[in-house]
């Protein structure tokens, strides 16, 4: 349990557990919602910087006790998705402190997830060059090209260079990203991508100490973030739970999934869980295991585990509601729970739990492509009336806020809303309409 979470008011006029406030990587948190990391593809231009489309977007949800930013490139070597922004220009820098300096002016607080997606990746990606990995060996994902899908190759093993330079570039991204107004930085060590396939041990045969150690360039990673900024506004997240039921419907089945939750994978999990503990990181953002079914509660004693082995704040995501997320809160298992697919049609999440209204339901077929459709466009709850249902998002409400949106954006005097020349609309990386949410690194 967070030491900073003491109460002492009677039980009858506490506030539900997400909605009492707490400190979480160093920042004080006027709840306990947290916005998850989503992959939305909407940097559609040619230096994949964010626009004012971003930053009415994170502002709408600046509400949230904490926003963590969608995942962001660390280099370009680190792409594998189109649309994506980064955080290794200064025009990046720039452009996301338009976000960051919105978010603050509401009254949030947002942390940036930096993203490296190793050899889940592409040479369409990479300029026609081969993705690296731990070791050579196809991870046998699907990748989502500007070319449409595609299955990944089999990777080059990193160098001892390699691991050098990306260590390098997760630090200067830290850099980049207080420079960029942001309050913290998340590392994104879950998934398929490079972090969580050096803690694999059947992607990673290497005979180095990057290979009888999987947890070394994580924790080298960790060491190189924390210099740059301060371990406490360091958040690290895990997905010790990730199977082949995290996979995209869309990806290639060539046997076993690397991917398994057996005994020797957690314990595993335990042992980086622990270290990332005496490193006194800022939190730990744990993903579950995918819900037995549709609607099922996640399983508490999973976090739990985890828990035992890390004594700082830790965030709960996958598959929670608001009574799911609020029982977990009150057990003292999670400090706070991350909700991403709810923020997608939801920008006042919090109001809507603290009031009791049910979520509204988002559009998939806007999930990756749409520009300010689907991203920008989703009403707050407006109350009931006799003729309208809110919680739908109707058209016509849909439609007016998109008119709002553009004119607020149009005072900027910058236009957002087309793609620049020469890049692919996101919908031709992403499917198209119905994608499936989950294959950006958070989602749930």
């Amino acid at each position: 349990m967070n030491p900073h979470d003491q109460h002492t008011e009677p039980h009858r006029h506490r506030p539900q557990p997400l909605l009492r406030p707490t400190r979480i990587g160093g920042l004080q948190l006027p709840n306990r919602v947290v916005m998850a990391p989503l992959t939305r593809a909407r940097a559609t231009n040619a230096d994949l910087t964010p626009t004012d489309l971003h930053a009415a977007y994170y502002g709408q949800r600046a509400t949230a006790g904490l926003i963590i930013s969608e995942g962001v490139w660390v280099g370009e070597q680190a792409i594998g998705f189109g649309g994506v922004p980064g955080l290794y220009t200064e025009r990046q820098v720039a452009a996301w402190s338009r976000v960051t300096g919105l978010v603050h002016a509401l009254g949030g607080r947002i942390v940036a997830q930096l993203w490296h997606t190793g050899a889940n990746s592409h040479p369409d990606h990479l300029g026609g060059a081969l993705p690296a990995g731990p070791s050579a060996i196809n991870p046998h994902e699907t990748v989502h090209t500007p070319h449409g899908r595609k299955e990944t190759l089999t990777p080059r093993a990193m160098t001892s260079a390699d691991i050098a330079r990306t260590i390098a570039a997760y630090g200067a991204a830290a850099g980049r990203a207080r420079r960029a107004g942001f309050d913290g930085v998340e590392i994104a060590a879950n998934g398929a991508y490079l972090l969580a396939q050096f803690l694999n041990r059947r992607l990673n045969h290497r005979t180095d100490g990057y290979g009888t150690d999987p947890a070394r360039l994580l924790l080298d990673v960790a060491d190189a973030v924390s210099a740059a900024w301060r371990a406490d506004r360091v958040g690290v997240r895990l997905s010790p739970y990730w199977t082949a039921a995290d996979r995209p419907p869309s990806s290639p089945s060539h046997g076993a999934y690397p991917y398994t939750a057996d005994a020797r994978t957690l314990a595993d999990y335990d042992a980086v869980v622990a270290e990332l503990g005496r490193r006194r990181v800022g939190y730990l953002h744990l993903r579950g295991r995918a819900p037995s079914r549709p609607g099922a509660a996640p399983e508490r004693a999973e976090f739990a585990r985890y828990r035992q082995l890390f004594d700082g704040p830790l965030i709960a995501n996958h598959g929670f509601d608001r009574e799911s997320g609020n029982a977990i809160v009150e057990a003292g298992v999670a400090d706070a729970v991350s909700f991403g697919r709810a923020f997608i049609a939801n920008p006042d999440l919090v109001s809507r739990f603290a009031l009791g209204h049910e979520p509204a339901a988002g559009d998939r077929s806007t999930h990756y492509s749409g520009a300010e459709r689907g991203y920008v466009d989703y009403p707050a709850w407006a109350g009931m009336g006799p003729d309208k249902e809110p919680d739908k998002g109707s058209d016509k409400e849909r439609s007016g806020d998109r008119r709002a949106g553009r004119g607020a954006m149009a005072s900027t005097g910058q236009d957002t809303m087309a793609p620049r020349r020469g890049r692919q609309p996101a919908e031709a990386c992403y499917g198209g309409p119905g994608a499936r949410l989950s294959q950006g690194p958070d989602t749930l």
